[in-house]
């Protein structure tokens, strides 16, 4: 049983985000800028945003807007370590402007649960245009536990914040969980644990996930995995 602790939202528990209130921002948005600096990010994260490496490389794609802004500010200024994204978020060479560029355009791209149906042998097939769906189709693998516990504990514990399904918010700035790799979401898990990685500034030594088990995890995360956008 949950100690009494864990009726608090899952969001705050599980912290994989740092929501804070939308502000409008004061820059145009320059969609071929955003592009450009993707061909960057491309190299680890994948052309569309999809991560890569089971999760060595987080899902990047369809993430709200504001939440990115926020990580690579963190990592900007050396509040969330990362030796990887040091060379390309230092402030000389990504101002405000051009995280807004790059957090908007991966906003906006939309990755598929599963590859529409075709015939292959129709006259009007298309193979180029079958290849460029396939690069923008992504299915988590499907996670061990218990899918039917992990409904019922993230529905009493995280959808509020995460949204029904755990496809996040983009009003509240909270990231998805579904759609992200498992063996990533359990990376940030332990770096919460361990205080790598700080939910809120203002309480550093703030405890989180203690009042779940790992079980409680494994089964919440199953439970995501197995969603369709």
């Amino acid at each position: 049983m949950l100690h009494p602790r864990a009726l608090i939202s899952f969001a705050a528990l599980l912290a994989l985000c740092l929501a804070s209130p939308l502000q409008a921002q004061p820059y145009d948005y320059d969609p071929d800028n955003g592009e450009e600096i993707n061909e960057l990010c491309a190299g680890c994260h994948g052309e569309f945003g999809q991560g890569g490496k089971d999760g060595e490389y987080p899902r990047l794609a369809a993430q709200p807007i504001e939440f990115t802004m926020n990580q690579l500010r963190l990592f900007r200024d050396r509040k969330r370590k990362n030796l990887a994204m040091v060379e390309y978020i230092d402030d000389r060479q990504m101002p405000e402007s051009d995280i807004y560029d790059i957090a908007r355009y991966l906003s906006e791209i939309k990755l598929k649960t599963q590859l529409s149906p075709i015939d292959e042998n129709a006259p009007d097939f298309d193979a180029y245009a079958r290849l460029l769906e396939s690069k923008m189709t992504m299915q988590i693998p499907k996670a061990e536990g218990d899918i039917e516990r992990g409904s019922k504990l993230y529905n009493k514990e995280c959808d509020s914040c995460h949204g029904k399904e755990g496809w996040g918010n983009h009003k509240k700035a909270v990231p998805m969980l579904a759609g992200q790799y498992t063996n990533y979401l359990w990376r940030q898990v332990e770096q919460l644990r361990t205080h790598r990685r700080i939910h809120d500034p203002d309480e550093p030594e703030e405890e989180l996930l203690n009042d779940f088990s790992d079980q409680d995890l494994t089964d919440i995360f199953a439970y995501l995995s197995v969603m369709d956008d």
